[in-house]
């Protein structure tokens, strides 16, 4: 995990905990090796996933991930003029919810899943900054599958950029005031890479 500029870094039990300018990020091993490929393989196989649109410059084109949304009823969640559909809960993700919750005493009430094929699937740069979340929304990020970059670049300095190796199992929280003041993303990379899930637990306000 490589963070720098003046963070500091704490270690307990399982869980890095490093606190930036302006936010908080956890990090967790959190899965066995026998959970992290049970727990792939069912997502991958049993989720509803699906390939949005974004509207750019008047065009339509479609997101480079899959993805799916899980909540409650009624917590619906829109970003960048993407209204996502609602999926009654699985099993397996309430399952898995009920772990994170346990894990990090926090409470969450939804979950977008996005499925990365490969490198070329990407998510730009961006803050979980949208209205339904709140002012200062915690997200819980589980990482299942093979290891991506997740960069992190402050808003009013874009050359302060940070980046953290999310590994097969880990669990990454993001505190604070994070989303007013970092946008992160997972880029596109030329390096053959298989295919990861990424589990953000939300709370829908």
């Amino acid at each position: 995990m490589q963070l720098h500029n003046h963070v500091r870094k704490e270690f307990r039990m399982n869980v890095h905990r490093y606190t930036i300018e302006d936010g908080i990020i956890e990090y967790y091993h959190f899965l066995s090796k026998h959970d992290r490929l049970y727990y792939y393989k069912y997502f991958e196989k049993h989720l509803n996933w699906y390939q949005d649109s974004i509207k750019m410059f008047g065009k339509k084109h479609k997101i480079p991930r899959l993805q799916a949304w899980y909540a409650d009823t009624d917590k619906d969640y829109s970003y960048s003029g993407i209204k996502l559909k609602n999926n009654d809960w699985d099993e397996k993700l309430l399952e898995i919810k009920s772990k994170i919750e346990n894990q990090t005493q926090l409470s969450f009430n939804s979950v977008l899943a996005n499925l990365y094929r490969d490198g070329a699937d990407s998510n730009g740069w961006h803050s979980d900054d949208e209205k339904e979340l709140g002012r200062n929304p915690v997200i819980a990020s589980l990482s299942l599958g093979e290891p991506r970059f997740f960069h992190l670049r402050r808003k009013a300095d874009r050359k302060n950029k940070q980046k953290i190796l999310l590994e097969n199992g880990s669990l990454l929280v993001m505190k604070g005031a994070m989303q007013h003041f970092w946008q992160h993303q997972i880029a596109k990379t030329k390096k053959q890479k298989k295919a990861r899930i990424n589990l953000t637990f939300r709370y829908i306000i």
